[in-house]
């Protein structure tokens, strides 16, 4: 098994196309169709059903999808052992968490593998984290979520086997001006649908968060991100359902107030890719990201 060989069947596991395998390693399709052939005709097993809805991976292929990317791993691994680098391990993030969450894994990964470089990518789009863990272009990634599975706060979960850990609580605080009608009275949802509620898109984690908790009385109004959502709703303009540390100051300030409405908290969530479990330095990222 050579490991180009291997590379290319990944790739036709992941896009479960000959074309599309090709598209992402830029190569010619005929030339993926020869790597795969030669790969089933040096393993003396079939890899993949050929059907008109593309290949689909047999028993055997299965089976070789956790020692190609093992293989891959520790080839990778030896390069930078040789070349006296170091380890990288790509994490993920949301924008909204690469200020306050990220800093403290890596400094933790930091002090636990001083060997190991951790390599951040922030991305405003939860989907596309996900998409970069399925394919690989990421080890692990940091986004919010709720519920005893992975999209359980209203997103779609890949269905690919991905593994994830719960690392801490992340409150959401409901939060006005100070001088708002309803500040300082107790609240129930319906008290809620004549107001202005400040949000960014529907794939945000707290306008789904809006959605379970207020449901769909209030009028939502786009603001963009956190930072417009928060300085709107200071000015007057709307409430706000917000993750709580990027409104503390505001609120210790005095620019904001609570409103009393209970508002469950979201998870900050670890996810992985399942089979990539022995990914070396990857077990150390999950030590390091719980603390």
């Amino acid at each position: 098994m050579e490991l180009q060989h291997l590379r290319t069947f990944e790739a036709v596991l992941l896009h479960r196309t000959v074309t599309d395998g090709a598209v992402a390693l830029g190569l010619a399709p005929s030339s993926v169709s020869q790597q795969i052939r030669t790969l089933e005709a040096g393993l003396g097993v079939a890899l993949f059903e050929r059907g008109p809805r593309g290949m689909t991976p047999t028993p055997a292929g299965l089976r070789l999808r956790g020692w190609a990317r093992r293989l891959l791993d520790q080839a990778e691994q030896a390069r930078l052992d040789v070349r006296g680098e170091r380890q990288r391990l790509r994490l993920g993030a949301l924008e909204t968490l690469v200020g306050s969450h990220v800093p403290g894994v890596v400094a933790r990964l930091a002090a636990r593998r001083p060997d190991l470089a951790v390599e951040p990518h922030a991305d405003r789009n939860r989907a596309q984290l996900l998409a970069d863990l399925v394919g690989e272009r990421l080890d692990a990634a940091l986004l919010l979520d709720s519920g005893a599975g992975l999209g359980g706060l209203g997103f779609p979960a890949p269905s690919e086997p991905l593994a994830f850990v719960d690392l801490e609580p992340v409150p959401l605080a409901l939060v006005a001006a100070p001088d708002h009608a309803l500040a300082g009275k107790a609240l129930a949802p319906a008290d809620l649908t004549a107001e202005r509620l400040l949000v960014n898109v529907p794939e945000c984690s707290f306008w789904m968060a809006g959605e379970r908790v207020l449901g769909a009385g209030p009028e939502r109004v786009r603001v963009g991100g956190v930072p417009a959502m928060r300085a709107w709703a200071e000015q007057g303009l709307g409430i706000s359902l917000l993750p709580a540390f990027a409104v503390d100051e505001s609120l210790r300030a005095g620019r904001l107030v609570r409103l009393d409405l209970p508002v469950p908290e979201l998870s900050l969530r670890l996810v992985w890719r399942a089979d990539r479990e022995r990914l070396p330095g990857l077990r150390d990222m999950l030590y390091a990201a719980a603390g």
